[in-house]
Parts: C-alpha cells; structure tokens; sequence
C-alpha cells in the first residue's frame, strides 16, 4: 500500500498580513483551516482573529476566491482552543520574524500537536534549523520551512528549507500538496539567509538603487528601464518596494545586515551592498512605508502619481521614461541587447548593464552555498519576483563565456559592486564547455559537480508541461503530440491517440472564422476515430473572444446584413459542440471572455484554473453576446426552475444571469465564476496550472467511459413579455437616476428581449436556435448603432471601454 499524506485540516498560526492570506488560500482550494492568535486583551478573546478575517473581504488584491470564503476559516486563540492543534495534519507558523516570539510559540504548542503532524514556518530569511531547536525531539524530523510569497494566493512560488533533522518523506509530502492542492510551484532552498528569492532579488533591489543614484536616474524613470521592457514584473523596482511595505523590505535588508553584513564575519564578498540606502531610512523616520501609508517613494494625490524628489525631500509630478534608443536596444536579441547596453555611452543604457552584470555576479558568486543548482535560482526570481528570465537563462541566451568576460572585466576595472572575482567553474570545465548552466541532462550545481534533473515526484506526472528552464529542451506544447490540422490561428493534434486537443494560437486566442473552422474540423476528427475533444492552450489565455477586426472586410463589403451569416456560423459551431457524439471539455485558464466564454458554456464539462476570468463582456464594446451566450443564459434559468419547482416563476431564476451579462460583470477567480453560473455543478477548479491538461483529458475520459450522449434537444419555457418589462422598469429606473446611460439602457433593453423570449407569453416554450436568431438580429442591429460604433472603434484603437 503507498503512502498518501492526507491533510484534512491545517492550522495557521498568527493572523497578521501573510497568516491571514495563508487561511484565505486555503480556503480558496478546499483546505478545512483554523487561524491561531493571541488572545484579545479586550472584548471577545478571539477578536484578533476575527478582525483579520474580515479584513479579508476588503483586501485588494482579493485573497478570496468570494468574500463569502471568510465564514470557513474557523477563528481560535491559543488559550482557550489549543485541543483544535491536535485535529490538524498540517500546521503552518506565520507570526512576526522575532526569533524569540518563534521559539516562546513553539515551546507553547508542542504539546498539542498531533503525533503525525507536520510543521512549517512560514519566515522570509530566520534560520530554520535554529528554530527547529524549540521543538521537542520527536516534532524534529517533521519540521521544516515553509515561504509563501505575499499576495499569497497570487503568487507563485513558494521555498521549502529542510533541516539537518527533517525526513525526507515530509519535504515530499509538503511539495506534493503545496504543488497540486495550492496550486504553487516548489524550489527547495538551502537554509541560508533569505533563502533564495529574496537574498538575489532584495540584493538585486538594493544593486539597483545604488546604480540608480550613482548614473542620476529618478525613480520614475529606473521603474520604466526595469519593468516590462526588461522582461520584469510591472511594478519595476521602486513601485515594487512601495507594493511590498518598505518596512517589509527594511526587515529582509536587516537580516541580511545581521547575518551577512559588514562585521559579522560571514565573510559574504557583497557585504557593503546590504546597507540600508539613505532614501529609504529617510522614508522609514518619516513613517512613509509606501502603499499602505500612502506615501513611499510615491504617492497619489487625487488622480496624479508623485514621485519622491530625494534633493527637496518633497514630492514632484513623476511619469519619467526610458529614451526610445534604449528601448530600441532592448528589442533586440539577447547577445546583441547586452552588447549594445555595454558599448552606449547614454546613462540609462550604461545604469542596465550596470544592473545585469551586478545580478549576473551577485548569482555566480552565491549559487554553491544558497541553492542546490542554477535552477532553483531562475525558477525563484521567475516564480517570486516576476521575471521573465532567471539571470541564468539571460547570461546563457546572450552567450556564456562572450559575457562572464565583460562581468568579469568591469569587476578587474573596479567597475562591480564587489572585487570577487567570477567562480573557476564559470570559465572552466563542464559549464564553460556546454555554454551555459543549463543543460538536457539538468541545471548545474558546483556543490554537487554535476547536472542536476528536475525532482521526479510522482505529482509531477500530472503536469504534461512540466515548467522548465531555456537550456533544458523542455517539450514544446505547441509541437507536441502528433498534429492532425493546422492553420495559422489553430492546431488540432492529439497526445496519446485517443483524444483530440485544439490549441488555439492566435493573438489573444481571438475566435475568427480560421479558428471556427479549425473547431469545426477538432470535432469531426474526434467524432471520426477518437474518444472525445479538449479544448487547450498552455499559456494565460483561453480566449479573450470573438476577433472583430476578422470581420471589418465583410462588414465595410456587406454591411450589418453580411454579418449575420458570419454570427450564424459561430452559432452553429457552438450547437455542434453541444450536442457532438463525443464529450468536449474547454480547460480554461486566465481569460475567457465573451465568445471565449460561450466557447466553454456550449462544453460538455469545463475544467478551470483557480485564476479564471469569465464574463459575456460584450457590453463594452457596445453588443449584445452573439454566439449563444444568453440562450444559454435563458435554458439554465428555465433548467433551473424546473429542478427547483415545476411551477417556479423563471424571472426569479434569470434576474442574475441577465445582470451579469448587461453589467459585463467577469469572475475574478474561478470560484466568482461558478458564483456567476459560467461554471457549474460538475465543473472542476484545477489549483496548478500547469495540471490542466492532465484533469481535462482525464474528465474528458471519465465522460467517455460512462457512456456519453449528448443531451436531447429540447424545448424550454421563457418569461415572455411580462419578465421583460418587469426588468424594463428597473433599467428605467437606473436610466432615470443617472446610473446607466441612454446607450446603456438600449443595450440591456435588447438583452433583456432575449432571455425573456422577445414578445411571447410567459412559460411559452422555445428552442436554443429561436433564442439565437434574436442574438443576431440585436447584434447586428447594434452594429449599425453610431454609438456602438464609437466603442468597437475605442476599444480596437485603445483597448479600453468607451462610455458614451
């Protein structure tokens, strides 16, 4: 019999910032959780802990799938439920990064713990083994670290740091449900300070700052050099210590001080880049601790951002960017962008390569003691600081031993943060002659002086595209499989010859007559000789909708007229989806909008990553949903009414359904999907994206085994014209209070026509192909509205919303 690690319940203990977002995770993905603080001084003992669970509703980024998630996390104070300990597998610390605090819980606890139970620590940098000390002998080998990044629901990564004493089996057991039940991706760090993500990436911060004042860049400017056009989160590097607290940072800056710094004599080469720079000691005396104070290196005053002026101490209007020459340099390929940044005398080009070979230098120089290979390192940055590119991957793509020779120059010139020179292992042996530290055979690690594979776990068998790194000649999804059709929007292939997978590649996965055609021909083949189809694409877009611009040729030939035709075609694709004679299941992941999200709705099962975004949002560019969407809007309320009672009155079962689709309202997850019906009962929320295609195929599978039939076409009943003008009143109503407006009003009048059946009696029944007739006829009719015309022309211009 194998062994399984079952995790009925977790406790979380400390419910500030990170511990209540933990909780809010776990609850998200179906984990049962007690959250654990201090008794409260005042009033009822556990008020600690239930004022950071409502704050959880509040929060921005949301923690919760649905707000209505807090009510399951269960509130508890050490003095009074401690017993609760004893019915956890699980136990996560999450309390303030004091040492003493630590060991003081620990000593506190041990004896309630459950004799199976695995502990973590959840600690950005504190030393695990000392923690481990605390704790009883026996609780030892179950002890380990445990760092979620913060928001934790959002972000990836998340480090496990073993002691000497923890077993093995618990490493694995943790990874295997940190992986496939949260959902996050795993490097294992070596118990170092700041383990691996923050120690290069605060140390990257903190590089950049230096270089940032010593080639005269403002803060504006750095965040623009060092966001998106350098493959990098957004937010770049100031705006990113504003986001995370600049007290937070000042704490990881401190540890790396106490543990790494100057007089300690931990003998790190990089000592004097860990102290704190003076702007941010001036921020943190003046309590402007970035987003949450209100002030940072930024802040808002009404609509207009202000950047910190360091010269006057005060504030001044920001929106500084790069110089279009060195965005032109980042354009280009890896070897030529890091040599023309090099060569350029222009400061912003000089300040990037200052940065890169300060990162490059900074990973060499660490890899050995910080992380078991190069690997962990790029997966870390990637997965904890947004980066497209670990700094290995770049140093490798650009050419090893052409840039370990610049690095290594501007180190001889005194140019780098420090005078320790390269590594051997970069210029000689195994590295030096691949080219690079990754390789087929794995990543690097000069501790073990060897290629490192990936860690073959058996959950990672779930992942088909398993995440790797540039070197590994990982497999490529979209050459995979054997290839039954391609056209250039479309790839229809199959993994193992029993089931169909359409990949749709266009920009956005915008839906256009080619990808019509190439569903068309997915679902004949599948019908011909295969079990059933899915509908698959391995990146962060199901699919953003109906490609508009496909249609503009017809449109200026034909006019509205000449579109119907076209919306027919979708419409019947839909309907032949629906009622195939094999079961098709759309994974969706990230966007799935408008036509994307009827594309799922005409499935027979969805399977959706917890980041899924659905919503019929053709409001915004001025339509009605075109492509089945609110017939299907009308048979689920009428479904719904019948199951509830036969007599049931449909309007009570449409009201939400038609809000949604005349609001545009979009699912911020995928449990606010399933809220808002464009997920149902039988639909499954798959945590880990990357084991999407291994739960659809395996749905798609267990629908062909039971024997699938498509549904019967059938009729159903609508709520006529009395359910219309019932939500015609309400639309006045807002129309007249100035919450919508004339345009607005129009629109939702038409889509309120549709899910009631347009002019016909209450309870008359009608089909799928009746209601979609009246879909074309409003939206063509819109097409030739001026006003929706001005916002499909706003949108393809701006990609933003006209209200109008």
């Amino acid at each position: 019999m194998t062994h399984k690690f079952n995790v009925r319940q977790v406790a979380v203990l400390g419910a500030g910032v990170m511990g209540a977002q933990i909780a809010a995770h776990l609850v998200n993905v179906n984990v049962p959780v007690v959250l654990f603080d201090l008794p409260a001084k005042e009033g009822p003992k556990n008020g600690v802990v239930t004022k950071a669970i409502e704050n959880l509703k509040k929060l921005k980024p949301a923690p919760l799938g649905v707000p209505e998630g807090a009510e399951r996390i269960v509130a508890a104070n050490y003095e009074e439920h401690l017993e609760l300990l004893g019915q956890c597998d699980l136990v996560i610390e999450a309390i303030a990064e004091r040492m003493d605090w630590k060991l003081d819980l620990y000593q506190r606890i041990a004896s309630a713990l459950a004799p199976h139970a695995v502990v973590a620590s959840n600690t950005s940098g504190l030393s695990i083994t000392r923690l481990s000390e605390a704790l009883p002998e026996a609780v030892r080998p179950r002890f380990c670290g445990i760092h979620f990044f913060n928001p934790p629901r959002y972000m990836q990564l998340v480090e496990l740091i073993a002691t000497p004493a923890t077993e093995p089996r618990v490493l694995d057991d943790l990874e295997t449900f940190v992986t496939s039940t949260l959902g996050k991706s795993v490097v294992r760090a070596k118990d170092t300070p700041n383990f691996i993500a923050n120690r290069v990436g605060i140390a990257g911060m903190l590089a950049t700052m230096k270089e940032a004042e010593r080639f005269g860049l403002g803060f504006d400017v750095v965040d623009d050099l060092t966001g998106k056009k350098l493959g990098r989160a957004s937010s770049g590097t100031f705006r990113t210590a504003d986001v995370v607290g600049l007290d937070t940072m000042a704490h990881v800056i401190k540890t790396l001080q106490d543990t790494l710094g100057e007089g300690t004599g931990a003998g790190d080469p990089f000592a004097g880049l860990y102290a704190t720079p003076p702007v941010l000691s001036t921020l943190l005396a003046q309590g402007a601790l970035g987003q949450k104070s209100g002030a940072g290196f930024y802040r808002k005053v009404g609509k207009d951002i202000q950047k910190l002026d360091p010269a006057s101490g005060g504030y001044v209007a920001a929106g500084g960017k790069a110089e279009p020459l060195v965005e032109r340099m980042l354009k280009k390929p890896p070897a030529e962008r890091l040599k023309l940044l090099r060569e350029s005398s222009n400061p912003q080009a000089q300040f990037l390569w200052a940065i890169l070979r300060d990162g490059f230098h900074y990973a060499a120089v660490h890899l050995e003691t910080i992380a078991d290979c190069a690997r962990d390192v790029d997966f870390a940055m990637r997965w904890g600081f947004g980066l497209k590119q670990g700094p290995f991957e770049l140093w490798q793509q650009a050419g090893w031993l052409q840039v370990a020779q610049w690095v290594q120059a501007d180190i001889d010139a005194g140019k780098a943060l420090c005078p320790a020179p390269l590594p051997r292992w970069v210029f000689e042996g195994p590295v030096a002659a691949h080219g690079g530290v990754h390789s087929p055979a794995g990543s690097w690690s000069p501790a073990r002086q060897a290629w490192v594979p990936l860690r073959g776990l058996p959950v990672y068998a779930r992942q088909r595209f398993r995440e790797d790194v540039l070197g590994a000649d990982a497999p490529d999804p979209l050459r995979a499989g054997t290839e039954l059709f391609r056209n250039d929007e479309i790839r229809v292939w199959t993994p193992d010859g029993e089931f169909v997978v359409a990949t749709i590649t266009a920009k956005l996965h915008l839906i256009s007559p080619a990808v019509g055609e190439g569903l068309a021909q997915a679902l004949e083949l599948a019908e011909a000789g295969y079990r059933g189809l899915v509908i698959w694409s391995p990146d962060d877009v199901f699919s953003a909708g109906a490609n508009l611009e496909s249609l503009m040729p017809v449109f200026m030939k034909l006019g509205a007229q000449g579109i119907g035709p076209e919306m027919k075609k979708f419409q019947d694709a839909m309907l032949r989806m629906r009622y195939a004679q094999v079961p098709v299941v759309s994974a969706i992941r990230g966007i799935a909008l408008g036509g994307g999200c009827e594309l799922a709705l005409y499935s027979a099962r969805r399977v959706a990553a917890m980041e899924s975004y659905m919503g019929l949002v053709e409001v915004g560019v001025g339509l009605v949903p075109g492509a089945g969407g609110l017939a299907y809007i009308a048979r689920r309320a009428a479904e719904m009414a019948a199951a509830g009672n036969a007599n049931a009155d449909i309007l009570k079962f449409l009201t939400d359904g038609f809000t949604n689709a005349a609001m545009a309202k979009v699912g911020t997850s995928a449990i606010e999907s399933r809220k808002l019906g464009y997920l149902v009962e039988g639909d499954v929320i798959v945590p880990h994206k990357d084991e999407l295609l291994h739960v659809a195929l395996a749905q798609a599978r267990a629908l062909a085994d039971s024997g699938w039939r498509a549904p019967a076409r059938a009729r159903f009943p609508v709520a006529g014209r009395n359910g219309l003008a019932t939500i015609k009143v309400q639309l006045a109503n807002m129309r007249d209070g100035g919450f919508i407006s004339a345009h607005d009003f129009h629109i939702a009048a038409l889509i309120a026509e549709i899910v009631c059946g347009g002019d016909v009696d209450g309870g008359s029944l009608v089909t799928e192909d009746y209601l979609m007739a009246l879909e074309r006829r409003h939206f063509c009719s819109l097409l030739e509205h001026p006003k929706s015309q001005e916002r499909i022309m706003g949108m393809l211009s701006t990609g933003k919303p006209v209200r109008n």
